[in-house]
C-alpha cells in the first residue's frame, strides 16, 4: 500500500478505526471522514492518518463539500472505503427530510463514490469496498417507501440499507469497469453499534456484544479487499476474508438496477455528473 491513498469513512470508532490504522502501518496514505470535529482529529493523529475530513455523512451537502474537499486536496484515490453506517430503533430524518438510516447508509455511499470518480477512473487498479452485512439477507427494496414512512421497523430499515449496499456494489462494478467494487460482512463486531438507542436497545446490544468478535478481527475483510492484489474480482460478496455467496436478491440486476435510478432521483443528476466539475 505504500504511494497509495485511501479514504476510509466512519473511521472513529470499530472496524472503521481499525481499518485505518491498519491501513497507515501498511504505509498508505490514510485520510479518515467522520463527523466530531475533535474526535476526528484526535483519531487522526493515533492511528497516523495523513488527514481527515469532518462531515455528517447523513447529510447529503455534507458528503458533497467532504467529497470536494478531498479533490481539491488530493491528486488520487486509489481506495474507497465506505464504511460509515447505523442502526436506528426509531425513525428519525435528517436535516434534509430524508430517513436516517436510507440517507447514511446507503445514500452517502452512493452520492460520496459518485464525487469522487474522477479521481477513482484516473487512479489505476482503484478500488471501492463498501460494508454491507450478512443482516442483507431478511432486507427487501421498498421501491416505493424507501423511507419507511408507512410502518417503521429499524430491523427491516437496516436490512433495506445493507442490502442496498451490496446491490450498489454490485451494479457499481458493471458500470465502471476500470474500477474494483466489492461489499462485504465483517461479522458481529464489539463496536458499540446500536448502543445510539438508549435505553432496552442498548442493553440488548450489551448482552450481544459478549459473544461478538473484535473489531481487528472484523476488519480483517475490509483489510483484504483493500490490499490483498490477488482480489481480482468485482462486483461480489465477501465475508470471513473470502468470497461468499450473498442472498439471491443480492444478485437481482433488476433491482440493481431501479436501486440505482432512484438513488440518482434523490442525489440529483446523472452519474457522470460531479459537482464542481
Amino acid at each position: 500500500m505504500d504511494g497509495k491513498t485511501v479514504l476510509v469513512t466512519g473511521a472513529t470508532n470499530g472496524i472503521g478505526l481499525v481499518t485505518a490504522r491498519e491501513l497507515a502501518r501498511m504505509s498508505a496514505r490514510v485520510v479518515i471522514v467522520s463527523r466530531d470535529p475533535e474526535k476526528t482529529a484526535r483519531v487522526a493523529e493515533e492511528v497516523g492518518a495523513a488527514d481527515f475530513l469532518v462531515a455528517d455523512l447523513s447529510e447529503l451537502a455534507q458528503v458533497r463539500r467532504a467529497a470536494a474537499e478531498f479533490r481539491e486536496r488530493e491528486g488520487r484515490l486509489d481506495v474507497l472505503i465506505n464504511n460509515a453506517g447505523a442502526y436506528y430503533a426509531r425513525r428519525q430524518e435528517t436535516r434534509e427530510g430524508i430517513e436516517t438510516t436510507w440517507a447514511l447508509n446507503h445514500l452517502a455511499a452512493f452520492l460520496l463514490t459518485r464525487e469522487l470518480l474522477p479521481l477513482l477512473r484516473g487512479t489505476p487498479g482503484a478500488r471501492v469496498v463498501t460494508v454491507s452485512s450478512e443482516a442483507h439477507r431478511f432486507g427487501r427494496i421498498r421501491f416505493d417507501d424507501p423511507e419507511f414512512r408507512r410502518g417503521y421497523n429499524g430491523w427491516r430499515a437496516y436490512g433495506q440499507s445493507k442490502l442496498a449496499n451490496a446491490l450498489f456494489a454490485r451494479e457499481l462494478a458493471r458500470r465502471e469497469p476500470g474500477l474494483q467494487s466489492n461489499a462485504l460482512h465483517p461479522g458481529m463486531v464489539r463496536t458499540g453499534f446500536g448502543h445510539n438507542n438508549g435505553g432496552q436497545t442498548s442493553l440488548l446490544w450489551s448482552v450481544v456484544d459478549r459473544f461478538a468478535i473484535s473489531p481487528e478481527q472484523g476488519a480483517r475483510t475490509s483489510l483484504r479487499l483493500a490490499s490483498d492484489p490477488a482480489i481480482t474480482v468485482s462486483g461480489r460478496y465477501f465475508a470471513k476474508e473470502r468470497e461468499a455467496r450473498p442472498a439471491p436478491q443480492a444478485l437481482d440486476d433488476g433491482a440493481a438496477l431501479r436501486l440505482w435510478e432512484l438513488s440518482e432521483e434523490y442525489v440529483g443528476g446523472g452519474w457522470g455528473a460531479v459537482s464542481g466539475k
